[in-house]
């Protein structure tokens, strides 16, 4: 392996490691059932604007 090889491997690992890291750091975890999102509601009739449960 001559130096230029060399060079242009530790570029590409050095390249690929920031790249890594970049994406670990801008990630973001996401809440469930935030904004009403996992909960049903309802939105016309008489109970209008409450959340729907599976009990009857």
């Amino acid at each position: 392996m001559n130096k230029f090889e060399f060079k242009n491997l530790v570029k590409n690992l050095r390249d690929t490691i920031k790249e890594r890291t970049f994406f670990k750091d801008l990630r973001k975890e996401v809440e469930t059932g935030a904004n009403g999102t996992q909960d049903y509601v309802v939105k016309k009739g008489i109970n209008k604007d409450t959340i729907a449960t599976t009990r009857q």
